[in-house]
């Protein structure tokens, strides 16, 4: 199973250092059934891009919860388990995912991540990300900000010099 892992910059450098890296709260996204149900249309690769964006916004909660060190950049560490590794979880949300435990880095097909241009509206995103979840329109709107700006694919190797470059 394809899983879309939440991160920050922080938690990439120490993927790079440890090889491995341990969800938050064992929290991901997927294709899980009930996605492929809350949309009317879409193939494969539309839904999947669906569940990367859900772990592109929860992003935002871990990038708010740091102390700034770091630049502000969605990351979204994508990787293969296995079945049984990924249980469901509906009482959150239609993608979300338990990942039982750390993932190799092996296991990671993927890195998406913010360009620098991105850093603005991320930061402004992240601190009013809790209000978006209330319903609050303008800080909805300083999420769909975020979402004008395309995540970068990194294939794994690339990521001791992405790190280097920020």
């Amino acid at each position: 199973m394809r899983v879309y892992l939440p991160a920050t910059v922080g938690t990439l450098r120490q993927l790079v250092a440890d090889e491995v890296f341990t969800p938050v709260n064992g929290t991901g996204f997927a294709l899980t059934p009930a996605l492929r149900e809350s949309y009317t249309s879409g193939d494969t690769e539309e839904l999947e891009y669906a569940a990367l964006l859900e772990a592109a916004r929860a992003s935002l909660r871990l990038i708010a919860a740091e102390d700034g060190a770091e630049p502000a950049r969605r990351v979204v560490v994508s990787a293969d388990v296995g079945d049984s590794a990924a249980t469901l979880r509906p009482d959150l949300d239609s993608a979300a995912v338990r990942v039982s435990g750390p993932v190799s880095l092996a296991d990671i097909v993927a890195v998406h991540v913010d360009t620098a241009e991105a850093e603005p509206a991320v930061r402004a995103a992240a601190d009013v990300v809790d209000a978006a979840d209330l319903g609050d329109p303008d800080a909805e709107f300083a999420i769909g900000e975020t979402e004008d700006h395309q995540l970068a694919w990194y294939a794994t190797q690339e990521l001791p010099f992405l790190l280097d470059l920020m």
